[in-house]
């Protein structure tokens, strides 16, 4: 019993390819880059199979679509390698969430003021949240202080993305770090 692999399935109809190309004319390339010009699909399947390669759609928008003759494993392989490349590159953004009670010692929220110094140093960026518990939540003045004196503090490393919010019994803001 053959086992299946999703992967290969995957790669099988990732780019349309000889009979799965369904338009009648297409630009053909030659697999070293030369221009072999506007022809039915049928002639480019048999251009390709007489050089022992695949007539693959590489441009389906243009008009009339781009179809390159070149050894279809070989160039998905290049493709997905390409992919993984860019994906290395691609900056991973984390968020970090602190969260404090209104009614916090000030020791502990100098505490809480390093950790977000240290998280935004190492460019995560940061939501800094107030709970408010039972009658807490008559005092919301106390956490609107709390977060705009954080922002204060932390306006020479970190940026607040947009504003001030509320959410039920938790106010928070979300600091993104400066370049």
């Amino acid at each position: 019993m053959a086992r299946f692999d999703r992967k290969r399935e995957y790669k099988k109809d990732l780019y349309p390819r000889n009979h799965n190309i369904r338009v009648p004319e297409v630009r053909v390339i030659d697999n070293d880059g030369t221009m072999l010009g506007v022809m039915s699909v049928a002639q480019g399947i048999a251009l390709a199979k007489a050089r022992g390669f695949d007539l693959v759609e590489i441009s389906p928008n243009a008009n009339p679509p781009v179809c390159k003759i070149l050894d279809y494993n070989k160039y998905v392989y290049e493709q997905g390698k390409r992919a993984s490349e860019a994906k290395k590159k691609q900056a991973k953004v984390t968020m970090k969430e602190l969260r404090i009670k209104s009614h916090i010692a000030e020791h502990d929220l100098e505490v809480r003021m390093r950790q977000i110094e240290e998280f935004l140093r190492k460019k995560n960026q940061v939501r800094f949240v107030v709970v408010f518990h039972g009658r807490e939540n008559q005092h919301k003045d106390i956490g609107i202080d709390i977060l705009q004196n954080t922002a204060k503090r932390m306006a020479d490393i970190a940026s607040v993305d947009g504003n001030m919010q509320s959410l039920g019994n938790r106010m928070f803001i979300t600091l993104i770090p400066k370049n």
